[in-house]
């Protein structure tokens, strides 16, 4: 049973995370650094430690010296939030290897997602739909072009470790391919430490939907209705709701269907996101991410559910039997983010 968690984040997501703790009677174990030595999620918790300097390889991402508090202080369970260690496989594996349980997947399914070429190629094998596009590792520049031309412009580079709109870069035509393709790698390795590179058909006017996947240890996989995030900016979310609109029945169910043959096949458990590209009634797996979402309180709003307490559920081997379908939902919500920027200086 988890009595004791430490919540490896900070801020907002540490601050909500440590709420739904202290409903379930649930002990709260803090870290921070110098920054946030002041912060709400600090002064909310049981027990806050100090964990670093500002930076956030030295404290947040220092997921060794996290492990070392978490043994320090025999807890039962980390919760990650979203951001830093969230969708660390490493951190996972020394957690469950110090007998620490990760609140969050299993590693072999952080993995078998955590690559966009991977998760590509193993979705198209299980028959979910995807964009026409090709893994641009080790083909030659003759090779790229020849595949370019065959798929049409427009298309989108993408850096296959990313995320967050780093090292993505539309191709209008032939002639931008070789220059946009080197500029895509460099900044793919210094973002993420790896350059390998998707290239795929780029849609100009789609709208980003995702949906929201609960899954148990016992084969039991719920999907949470849907999201909108096609307001963006930079690539980045900025107005995200629940439920999607002006979607048809038959395309939503089959999204939702979609949705659970993705976690069925790589056997998840815990909370995640499987996010699509839909135009004209077509869609397209885009990416899935193996954590807890920014966004996901339009959907505890609108089904009247804590994820939180669902995923702390499942970590403790529950199994989750819910009863849910589309007359669980309930009104409509809107969640946006504030950006801090002078766009007309970019």
């Amino acid at each position: 049973m988890i009595k004791k968690i430490l919540i490896a984040n900070r801020g907002e997501i540490a601050s909500r995370i440590s709420h739904t703790c202290k409903s379930m009677g649930i002990e709260v174990v803090a870290v921070y650094s110098d920054a946030d030595r002041n912060a709400l999620h600090v002064r909310e918790a049981d027990k806050s430690i100090h964990l670093g300097d500002s930076l956030a390889e030295n404290s947040y991402l220092n997921y060794k010296k996290i492990i070392k508090i978490a043994l320090d202080n025999k807890v039962d369970a980390v919760h990650p939030g979203y951001g830093f260690l969230s969708e660390n496989p490493d951190f996972a594996k020394a957690l469950k290897k110090n007998n620490i349980k990760f609140i969050g997947p299993s590693v072999s399914s952080m993995k078998s997602m955590s690559l966009k070429n991977d998760a590509r190629s193993m979705m198209e094998k299980a028959g979910v739909p995807v964009l026409p596009g090709f893994s641009a590792d080790g083909l030659s520049q003759k090779q790229i072009l020849k595949k370019c031309e065959n798929i049409g412009f427009p298309l989108i580079i993408k850096a296959s470790a990313g995320g967050g709109g780093k090292g993505m870069h539309v191709i209008n035509k032939k002639g931008e391919i070789t220059n946009k393709l080197e500029g895509a790698k460099r900044e793919a390795l210094s973002s993420f430490g790896n350059d390998s590179i998707l290239i795929e058909k780029y849609l100009q006017n789609p709208r980003h939907i995702e949906v929201q996947v609960l899954a148990d240890n016992y084969g039991n996989i719920y999907t949470l209705s849907d999201r909108d995030c096609s307001i963006q900016r930079r690539h980045q979310k900025v107005i995200e709701e629940a439920p999607a609109t002006n979607i048809s029945l038959e395309v939503r169910k089959e999204m939702a269907f979609q949705a659970e043959q993705v976690a069925k096949n790589i056997s998840y458990s815990g909370a995640g996101t499987i996010e699509f590209l839909l135009e004209k009634n077509n869609f397209y797996f885009l990416e899935m991410n193996t954590r807890l979402q920014v966004e996901h309180p339009v959907t505890e709003l609108i089904l009247g559910v804590d994820l939180v307490e669902l995923q702390i559920r499942v970590a403790d081997n529950e199994k989750i039997i819910m009863d849910y379908n589309e007359n669980s939902i309930k009104g409509h919500a809107i969640e946006a983010r504030v950006y801090a920027e002078i766009p007309e200086k970019d």
